[in-house]
């Protein structure tokens, strides 16, 4: 019997940083500053932006909206559970 309250959805589809065009990348980095889980860092070898800690990811997709050169590509169709707080 399901708890009243909470919501558990194994096929929901959520954001998920996926990639980021190191050709369009300026390492600005806007990217890092908006990322409010600290994804995404500056890789000290390119100068570039770099995804470093994709399982911390939480699905806001701020990078790719700030990006000024759009470099950074969210994607709508990752597969995986949402769990929904109590109310």
């Amino acid at each position: 019997m399901p708890r009243s309250g909470l919501l558990l959805e194994m096929e929901v589809y959520k954001l998920s940083i996926e990639s980021i065009d190191m050709d369009t990348c300026t390492g600005c980095g806007t990217c890092v500053n908006a990322c409010p889980m600290d994804v995404i860092r500056m890789d000290k070898t390119t100068k570039k932006a770099a995804i470093m800690y994709a399982a911390e990811c939480m699905c806001c997709a701020s990078c790719e909206i700030e990006c000024p050169v759009r470099a950074i590509y969210v994607s709508p169709e990752k597969p995986g559970p949402i769990a929904v707080s109590w109310r």
